[in-house]
């Protein structure tokens, strides 16, 4: 398989299945094996199928180096069990797939999947209500990524009243148009800007095909956005939709561990373990993922920002796709992010497994917990794995309100509020500012900047020590002498000879120039 990413798309999930099935059958190596005293041609052991895939998913963009061998050997299983290869003797489906010297082989059918088709209806309204939008009152005038000095949450609860009211008198001097705000006008606003945002940071023409805009419930971003604690946690009004306390209880004890305030019963040997399985338990109970069934598609289509050199780029749309979440889900997923963060990063943390370290263990436990697709998919524990890692190390920016968000929706509605963006045939609507972020280069291409950008950074450093009139001279000579210890090459760039040296101080050379060398008088001899 290439070492390329499968494009932004509607089900990005089964074109990576069909892509990696695809990949096995035709790279696979195959050969002639020996078992109970006979021969079987064109086959494969079961150890190395494992070695084969583990190989091909680490060195993939879609998939990464942090792709594990038992991770590897159940993509195998479901292989096995979706018949995209058999046993020796022709069985699959409740067969099982050990990392040994089992026989198997590839069945004659093809191993992919149809591509299943949007349904017309839906497709049609997406469009439709995608397309009306673009061509109702509610255009950008300006979208600013700067983050206004009034927090979102004073905006809603000053401006509650304030949308449903008339423009004043004193403001018609300044306004085309007197609207009346609706709270429908508000919603509207928000489904509107959130997915325009979306669409640009993704850098793709359209969402249509990853999430239908009826998906998107103004109701949950707007509380989202406006109902946090301090710490920017979502606030639920309705504690039944809330974690039970017995749960929450047991979250902060393994999240402040030991340093824990809320448990006071006695410990035992293997206690951590105990509590660690009872929060595991409930949150493998739940009926769907915390990311929900309908958003599946939209987290796997940003699972290629994951990349380093597109790392903004991913938290700012898991930013963004997070606020969609009923806010139920949404603070369960802060709550978990915040606890499996800490314990991960905890040296105090006893050991929960006894093969498995305290991350991979969480990753390995809750993957499924956060995303997965309603249909088996096949490789959702890997998908799911690779984002639970990513949001583990930037839960805090993602899972914060976004400020700007909150600075552009306030933008909106005053221009609306005015008229201003009545018609968008006038002349008064700006267009949508386009952001640009940075192409994918060579590993060589990344290696030669790394140089070039450090190396123009110490030379930066070097100029700063000469140039430092308030560095004493003795001081200036010691901190030279350092440089030039640690970076002779820099160092000889800038003072190739002795007498650039010396003009710095203005001083003699600090290597002396060779003495003249005078011919010896020739002794002659007086032995005749």
């Amino acid at each position: 398989m290439e070492n390329r990413s499968v494009p932004p798309g509607p089900y990005r999930a089964t074109k990576l299945w069909n892509e990696v099935t695809a990949s096995f059958r035709a790279g696979m190596p195959l050969r002639k094996h020996r078992q109970h005293f006979k021969k079987y041609g064109n086959c494969f052991t079961a150890e190395e199928a494992v070695d084969w895939l583990y190989d091909l998913l680490r060195n993939n963009s879609n998939f990464g180096p942090e792709v594990t061998r038992q991770q590897t050997i159940q993509l195998l299983r479901k292989f096995l069990k979706n018949h995209v290869i058999e046993d020796i003797k022709g069985r699959w489906g409740s067969e099982n797939l050990d990392d040994n010297s089992q026989l198997f082989r590839f069945p004659a059918n093809s191993p992919l999947k149809t591509l299943p088709r949007r349904h017309p209806e839906l497709r049609k309204t997406s469009i439709d209500n995608f397309s009306k939008d673009k061509d109702s009152i509610f255009k950008l005038r300006n979208l600013s990524r700067r983050t206004p000095k009034k927090h979102g949450l004073q905006f809603f609860q000053e401006n509650t009243e304030y949308m449903n009211c008339e423009i004043n008198n004193e403001d018609q001097e300044n306004s085309i148009y007197n609207r009346e705000i609706s709270q429908k006008d508000v919603e509207e606003v928000w489904r509107y800007i959130i997915l325009i945002y979306l669409q640009t940071i993704l850098g793709v023409s359209s969402l249509e095909e990853v999430i239908n805009p009826k998906q998107v419930i103004p109701e949950y971003i707007m509380y989202n956005m406006t109902n946090t604690s301090k710490h920017g946690i979502v606030i639920l009004q309705d504690k039944s939709d809330d974690l039970p306390h017995w749960v929450l209880s047991a979250m902060k004890c393994l999240a402040n561990w030991p340093r824990s305030n809320d448990m006071n019963n006695p410990t035992y040997i293997g206690f951590e373990r105990d509590v660690f399985r009872t929060i595991a338990d409930y949150f493998l109970d739940l009926p769907e993922p915390l990311l929900t069934f309908e958003y599946y598609e939209l987290f796997v289509n940003i699972l290629d920002l994951l990349q380093p050199h597109l790392e903004r780029v991913a938290i700012d749309a898991l930013q963004l796709c997070c606020l969609l979440l009923p806010p139920p889900n949404r603070r369960k997923l802060q709550l978990l992010m915040r606890m499996i963060s800490r314990m991960s990063q905890n040296v105090d943390m006893p050991q929960l497994h006894d093969t498995m370290g305290t991350r991979s263990l969480m990753i390995h436990t809750f993957s499924r917990c956060i995303l997965c697709c309603a249909e088996e998919v096949g490789l959702d524990e890997i998908l799911a794995a690779r984002l639970v890692s990513f949001l583990m190390d930037h839960h805090q920016e993602i899972l914060q309100v976004p400020s700007y968000l909150q600075s552009a929706v306030e933008n909106h509605l005053d221009h609306l509020k005015k008229g201003c963006i009545k018609n968008p045939r006038d002349g008064l609507i700006a267009p949508l500012p386009t952001y640009s972020y940075c192409k994918q280069i060579s590993a060589q291409e990344f290696d030669e900047q790394k140089v070039s950008t450090s190396q123009a950074a110490i030379a930066e450093l070097l100029e700063n020590i000469i140039k430092n009139k308030s560095l004493p001279l003795k001081e200036k000579r010691k901190k030279l002498k350092q440089f030039q210890k640690e970076y002779p090459l820099i160092y000889q760039k800038r003072f190739p000879t002795t007498e650039s040296e010396a003009a710095l101080f203005g001083d003699k050379p600090t290597i002396k120039q060779p003495m003249l060398i005078l011919r010896k008088p020739k002794f002659h001899s007086i032995r005749y």
